[in-house]
């Protein structure tokens, strides 16, 4: 009995694995859908953007981006590891959405480590703290005076409870020992509307999002998340260098697909995906965006993901920090 047991099993492995072959010799045989978990207008958008268009030529299909924002990309990450594990809906990893939001949510819905097969990383790339022009703090030592003498009287804007932007505040405020007022929307892309407005006087933010308006001085940039300056802000100092060393927050993308993907799906987009960042278009365009490219393999990706989550979780825990 225990050898039919063992020779049906090993039938049924075959099976799987011929069965994963023959799809990926037919893979993609029709659309395929980049799934963004968040509202148009913020830096994941951008990031799906430059890569579906370059995606879909390599593999002779369209790759269509569709947006579904809500709890810092926690819901459509919760429906996306329920989708169909056959290369046809792929995911937009984003540090704040899978590092963060397992530990930010209990009841998050997913596993980083085990509900996701890592295709490859595409980039990373820093915020920057910006205010609106008319804001009376001119540096970050003048904005945590200021927060210091009015405790709480500051509002901040945030990309969502679990984007990496609006943790970012968190650090910052944990780190600088002032209170600010988080005020949460959903997306890069309405923060900076308010921002914009005056409705806000300040917020992380994905740097290509305000890059225009810090030029035309609608917006004034105070310092950049990375560890390191940014060309594209040359003269805007590090968090670090301000009076906070120590502070780092970097943004991770990357592509994921549904856990149980063959391996043969997973490499033949990991293949494209890697001549896609490597192209000298694709990192000419990255870099006009703030992001350095970091091609990788899956188990790379998933190394990433695993030292990212250990990170964030342990300053979301540190700082107490809770969803909504």
């Amino acid at each position: 009995m225990r050898i039919w047991q063992r020779a049906l099993a090993a039938v049924a492995a075959s099976l799987v694995l011929a069965a994963g072959a023959a799809n990926a010799q037919d893979y993609p045989s029709r659309q395929i859908t980049l799934v963004v978990p968040f509202p148009p207008g913020g830096s994941t958008s951008v990031m799906a953007r430059i890569i579906a268009e370059r995606l879909g030529a390599r593999l002779g299909q369209t790759v269509v981006v569709d947006n579904r924002g809500g709890a810092g990309g926690t819901i459509a990450a919760r429906a996306f590891v329920h989708a169909a594990p056959d290369g046809y809906t792929i995911f937009l990893g984003y540090t704040g959405t899978i590092a963060i939001g397992p530990s930010l949510y209990p009841d998050a819905g997913f596993d980083p480590r085990k509900d996701f097969a890592p295709i490859g990383l595409i980039g990373s790339a820093p915020a920057v703290l910006v205010v609106h022009a008319d804001f009376q703090a001119k540096s970050v030592a003048e904005l945590i005076a200021l927060a210091k003498a009015k405790p709480g009287e500051i509002n901040i804007g945030g990309a969502g409870r679990g984007t990496a932007t609006s943790i970012a505040g968190e650090l910052f405020a944990s780190m600088a020992g002032i209170k600010l007022m988080q005020v949460q929307y959903r997306g890069s892309g309405p923060v900076l509307v308010d921002l914009l407005g005056g409705h806000i006087p300040m917020s992380f933010t994905p740097i290509p999002v305000v890059l225009a308006h810090i030029a035309s001085g609608r917006l004034r940039a105070l310092a950049v998340t990375s560890a390191k300056r940014t060309p594209l802000l040359p003269d805007v100092p590090t968090v670090a260098e301000t009076g906070l060393p120590g502070y780092e927050v970097v943004l991770h993308y990357g592509l994921l697909a549904p856990a149980g993907t063959p391996r043969p799906i997973v490499d033949r987009l990991n293949r494209e995906l890697r001549a896609v960042v490597d192209s000298e278009e694709v990192r000419k365009r990255l870099a006009t965006e703030g992001a350095d490219p970091l091609p990788s393999t899956p188990e790379e990706y998933a190394a990433d993901i695993d030292q990212e989550e250990t990170k964030w979780s342990a300053v979301v825990k540190a700082a107490g920090i809770k969803g909504e």
